[in-house]
């Protein structure tokens, strides 16, 4: 990368971000947390029309973009996407993946389809633990946002913003079809959102009652058990220490700072491994598996990401046009081909 060019502008500097924009193609961000720096960008490349992607997770940051700047990004015609890293592509690419094929072998869509994490080695971003504590501490304050975080069609559009509840997985539970023990996943929050504004924008072609859940497998019988009862206590107890000052401060001090994270050797050693099945209306099953290879948060989240950048080059303006999209109703088939081709990822129906 020596000979790329760099340029250098401020992430508060509205001018140089629009001059930036307006030089290229597709801007893709890292720039987490979103919340503190990501809006001025997203402004810009939505008033100029330049395609745009990042790897955000932050619900309440990604709700106020789309409705500040849909309407200048649908005039404009920037394609913008977000969640392009594993928060939400193995979620949101595997649903489509998994309502594709059962259409295709079972005739009709899946009305409800449960996401189960059964694998993941991989370790912890400096600048997703940032994102976390600065979402904490804003919903510790504000009762509006906290709302808005517990709704499912948070992201969907303005006029689709409802539907049946699917409650988050918040406590041990087991799972009668497969008899594991399933514990709350972190990023269903995110993910779950993501999903729903897929079916919203294409238009519900999976039903206007369709549900969608995800949570962690953790074995079945006692041991698994005690690992689903580990992850809850391990979760409430962060959650509760990260919404007090004080003590959000104590963990902060020893949390992975933004820009940090796990070496080259434990990116390379790292994978996940996610489940879906889902049920059409007419009580048929289909199981499929989306796994992928390296660290969840950096080195797949690095290949998703760039691989989603070189599918908004290759976009067409006619058949997607400007706005807010997801991986899955921006690129569907097209980026699941991209991701096993060049980016460790894998498909298949079980």
């Amino acid at each position: 990368g020596a000979d790329v060019e760099r340029i250098v502008v401020d992430a508060a500097d509205g001018d140089g971000l629009a001059e930036l924009a307006g030089s290229t193609k597709v801007v893709v961000s890292t720039v987490g947390p979103y919340e503190k720096y990501g809006s001025p960008l997203v402004a810009a490349v939505a008033a100029v029309g330049t395609d745009y992607c990042d790897l955000t997770g932050e619900v309440q940051w990604m709700r106020r973009m789309i409705d500040a700047h849909q309407h200048d990004a649908a005039v404009s015609g920037a394609r913008i996407v977000h969640t392009c890293g594993f928060d939400s592509i193995p979620s949101d690419v595997g649903v489509w993946f998994t309502q594709q094929r059962a259409i295709e072998s079972l005739g009709e869509p899946c009305e409800r389809i449960a996401m189960r994490v059964e694998a993941m080695r991989g370790g912890v971003s400096g600048g997703t633990v940032d994102s976390m504590f600065t979402m904490v501490e804003q919903a510790a304050k504000d009762k509006d946002l906290r709302s808005l975080l517990a709704d499912p069609y948070a992201l969907a559009p303005v006029d689709m913003r409802f539907g049946p509840q699917e409650p988050d997985v918040t406590r041990p539970v087991r799972d009668d079809a497969t008899g594991e023990w399933l514990a709350p996943f972190v990023m269903a929050g995110v993910n779950t959102r993501v999903v729903h504004r897929t079916n919203a924008l294409l238009g519900r072609p999976w039903g206007p009652d369709f549900r969608y859940s995800e949570s962690m497998a953790t074995g079945a019988g006692p041991l698994g058990a005690i690992k689903a009862g580990g992850i809850v206590g391990g979760l409430g107890l962060t959650m509760a220490l990260s919404a007090m000052g004080p003590t959000r401060n104590l963990l902060k001090k020893v949390a992975p700072k933004p820009g940090e994270g796990p070496s080259p050797q434990a990116q390379a050693a790292g994978h996940w491994d996610v489940r879906f099945r889902g049920t059409t209306a007419g009580g048929k099953t289909i199981d499929t598996r989306v796994t992928g290879d390296r660290d969840p948060g950096y080195g797949s989240t690095a290949k998703m990401l760039g691989e989603s950048a070189a599918a908004l080059v290759e976009l067409d303006p006619a058949k997607v046009g400007g706005g807010f999209w997801t991986p899955a109703s921006a690129f569907g088939d097209a980026l699941v081909e991209r991701l096993e081709a060049h980016a460790g990822l894998r498909f298949d129906v079980v």
